[in-house]
């Protein structure tokens, strides 16, 4: 959550009485997290916001279903070898890591959502790879480009409105996505040397009360897809204000640090959920002290799983991976550079590689979807 917004009609005080021009009394909704204790938005709507009837749950991506066991090794998975392709995000996400905090994978969508949704098992964070669009919620439209992550709340319906072909990077964080508390100060502000600004993020627009016409609604829960239909658009807000809504950011308004020697990925930290962390590489200087070796150094991370979606520029570190590809290097066992790329980074003095990475302290596994696009070789390709 960033900061309190607040847009539209609100009535002066919580739980009061908010009247249409006409006297219409409007009907005030809470989004809540964390029971009542946590950050919460409260929506005043023209009609109840609970009016939905059971009706048939005709779309939604497939859960994460576990492949049997591999051994353990470092893997690289070739997205484009994908064969799924087009259609609505909902229907098009394909998981293919996953453990009891983060389910993680790709989609190529390239049609608005025909149906509007709500993830009630976390709150999702994409990057977009390719593309652009809209994100449609009762709290306004978050419009996104490529280069910018984009998150919903759990629990927020929303439908996306693409303006052609995607490729995205997707995560669900079970545990709910926030700020890193090291990048806040003790009221909640972004501190001046936090790696981004409040000024950086892009909110939603609100417009006031909407009606596309779209009526029928699925909603995740427990991995499951359930249907409703309103009887009344969900968009139909008058006002709003609160902590809890949607936003985009662009990768590169990260601000990277840089130092003598070679700082570890933590600094790079974006965005932290429970049992996890997601962290934005953009080009930078790198470490100018005379001996410096820039390139990431051999390490064995022995509590945490690391995932990188590569998606742009020169990955020095690795030979093989290109836009799209995902490596996976499990806890347990030694990974780093590919061989030569430590002794000829030694001079450099810049990077202009591009990657989201995803550190989690629960082991991942891979679906059955990700077998087929592994790249066997990669182990290997470390000696």
């Amino acid at each position: 959550m960033l900061d309190r917004m607040v847009a539209g009609e609100v009535p002066a005080k919580h739980h009061t009485q908010l009247r249409g021009p006409g006297g219409e009394l409007r009907y005030e909704e809470c989004f809540t997290r964390d029971g009542f204790d946590g950050p919460y938005t409260i929506l005043y709507h023209q009609f109840r916001p609970q009016t939905q009837t059971l009706a048939p749950a005709a779309h939604g991506w497939a859960p994460p279903s576990a492949a049997a066991d591999q051994p353990l090794a470092k893997r690289h998975y070739v997205t484009d070898r994908l064969g799924a392709r087009g259609g609505a995000q909902l229907d098009a996400r394909v998981a293919l890591l996953f453990n009891e905090d983060v389910t993680s994978g790709v989609a190529f969508p390239d049609a608005d959502d025909p149906v509007i949704s709500v993830n009630g098992d976390g709150d999702e964070l994409i990057y977009v790879h390719r593309g652009d669009g809209r994100v449609r919620t009762p709290m306004g439209e978050v419009t996104f480009s490529a280069g910018d992550y984009v998150f919903v709340p759990r629990g927020v319906p929303h439908r996306y409105l693409l303006s052609g072909p995607q490729t995205w990077f997707w995560m669900q964080l079970s545990g709910g996505l926030h700020v890193p508390r090291q990048w806040r100060n003790d009221v909640g502000q972004l501190r001046m040397d936090a790696p981004y600004c409040h000024r950086d993020f892009i909110r939603p627009v609100f417009a006031g009360p909407t009606d596309d016409g779209v009526r029928d609604l699925v909603v995740k829960q427990g991995e499951r897809w359930h249907g409703f239909r309103y009887q009344d658009s969900p968009f139909d807000v008058v006002g709003w204000d609160g902590t809890v809504y949607p936003w985009a950011f662009p990768i590169l308004k990260f601000q990277p640090r840089v130092s003598s020697v070679h700082l570890p990925p933590t600094w790079h930290g974006t965005f932290a959920a429970r049992g996890a962390l997601v962290c934005s590489f953009v080009p930078r200087l790198v470490d100018f002290h005379p001996d410096a070796i820039p390139c990431p150094y051999p390490h064995s991370s022995t509590h945490c799983d690391e995932i990188i979606f590569y998606c742009d520029g020169n990955f020095t570190s690795r030979r093989g991976v290109g836009p799209g590809s995902i490596s996976h290097h499990p806890a347990g066992i030694p990974h780093g550079p590919h061989p030569g790329s430590y002794e000829r980074s030694i001079g450099t003095t810049r990077t202009d590689e591009l990657a989201v990475m995803l550190d989690t302290f629960r082991p991942l596994r891979p679906t059955a979807a990700a077998l087929p696009i592994e790249d066997a070789g990669y182990q290997q390709s470390f000696l």
